[in-house]
């Protein structure tokens, strides 16, 4: 009999090859490195149309944006709830972009699996069991973001709980990891993205937002990511940083965001990659 913990799903079999993850026509782990752009939260219909228009004009492939946020104050912005949800669809719609919001809650899973293209585990929830089998079970494509203080095996096991509930669309995103060199927000685990790529047949893309924590080094950690073989790339981009409700430092202005993805491409290119 076969035994799942002596084979785990995740793991790459000799000769397997990546995995394809479809959202929409976006196809994770061929040839495309798969650009996600958009706001850390929705805020407003003006602020995530505009910011859906602009990640499609600079070749964006997929809008993100939080209609929930966890915060660790618990008085900061919490996003708008299905009202963002709302505007999602709407921004969907509009730019053609397919949407990946998360969700925090297994109570939500179905609310966000209708309004979503594709569901986001975050990273304070990377071992929240029951959302993961819950997203799991959705039936919706799923990005599992690494946990701040997660090493790699653990990683894997969280990815195990989505595809053993029935998930087979399940694209990893490393976020950056916490150390003791506080210069940067994170630290981006270049190394880790490589490594996943023997050790995993599921599409690894990365957050360089999130890892920086400044928009002054995003886009370098976005070029070294996409070197060391990533997916995929999730990028904050906001129409006007200064007036973001959440992660106003890290995010960046269109022109930023368009920069990005030049740089980022020419990248792409000199490994035989497209952007």
């Amino acid at each position: 009999m076969n035994n799942p913990a002596a084979n785990p799903i995740a793991r790459r079999r000799p000769g397997q090859e990546t995995t394809l993850v479809r959202v929409g026509e976006v196809v994770f782990g061929g040839s495309e490195v798969v650009l996600i752009g958009g706001p850390c939260a929705v805020e407003t219909r003006e602020q995530i149309l505009t910011a859906a228009g602009q990640v499609a004009a600079a070749g964006g492939r997929m809008l993100r944006g939080g209609a929930w946020k966890p915060r660790t104050s618990p008085y900061s912005f919490q996003g708008l709830g299905p009202e963002g949800l709302s505007l999602l669809a709407e921004a969907r719609a509009a730019s053609g972009l397919p949407v990946v919001t998360e969700v925090l809650d297994p109570r939500d899973v179905q609310q966000v699996a209708q309004a979503a293209d594709m569901l986001q585990i975050g990273s304070r929830n990377i071992q929240n069991f029951p959302l993961l089998k819950e997203a799991g079970a959705s039936g919706v494509p799923v990005l599992l973001k690494r946990g701040m203080m997660t090493t790699l095996d653990e990683w894997l096991w969280a990815a195990e709980y989505v595809l053993s509930a029935g998930g087979r669309d399940l694209v990893l995103c490393e976020r950056g990891i916490r150390t003791f060199d506080p210069s940067l927000r994170n630290t981006l685990d270049v190394g880790g993205v490589a490594l996943l790529k023997q050790e995993t047949h599921l599409p690894v893309v990365v957050d360089p937002s999130h890892a920086a924590g400044d928009h002054r080094f995003v886009a370098a950690l976005a070029r070294a990511a996409v070197a060391a073989g990533a997916d995929g790339l999730l990028v904050e981009t906001h129409p006007d940083p200064p007036a973001a409700l959440s992660d106003k430092q890290q995010s960046l202005t269109p022109d930023e965001f368009r920069e990005l993805v030049a740089s980022c491409r020419a990248v792409a290119r000199a490994i035989g990659r497209e952007l």
